[in-house]
């Protein structure tokens, strides 16, 4: 497996439908996913961290989605996941811990003593995942529909 820097000029039709199907398994549907906005918000951080937005190659074969940024958080910089994805055949094989390796190494590259991300509490499978590799919840935000975790390097 290769991480492979986003490319919007290549990729926009991967990545728009890797985050569809990451808003269906968090939400149930991707009504909600703005497409334009979310290419232009891609554009932005693309540039703002290059080897934070990647895909996941196997073979010829683009399997997989990681999204990380840094931001501040009451006072404090942190790393911030805004998605990992795994296409249905490739979940459950590892490739996550894979790219979660990926994230701390990078959090830890530029400095950062913490990381955040959001998940859907209906997402148990995520929350697992986050659990077993440390992530406690910090709370609920957005009325109940995302809980944020932190994690320490």
């Amino acid at each position: 497996m290769e991480f492979v820097n986003i490319n919007l000029n290549f990729h926009k039709d991967i990545v728009i439908k890797f985050r569809k199907d990451s808003f269906k398994e968090s939400f149930g549907h991707s009504k909600d996913l703005n497409e334009d906005e979310y290419i232009l918000w891609l554009e932005e951080k693309v540039q703002e961290f290059p080897d934070g937005f990647l895909l996941l190659k196997k073979e010829n074969e683009y399997i997989g989605q990681i999204e990380l940024t840094i931001k501040k958080y009451k006072n404090r910089i942190v790393g911030y996941i805004n998605l990992y994805y795994l296409t249905k055949p490739y979940r459950g094989k590892g490739y996550a811990e894979e790219m979660h390796t990926y994230a701390l190494s990078y959090f830890e590259n530029n400095g950062l003593e913490e990381y955040h991300l959001r998940v859907s509490p209906t997402n148990r499978r995520a929350i697992k995942f986050y659990q077993k590799n440390g992530l406690e919840k910090i709370n609920e935000e957005h009325e109940g529909k995302v809980i944020r975790m932190r994690g320490y390097l």
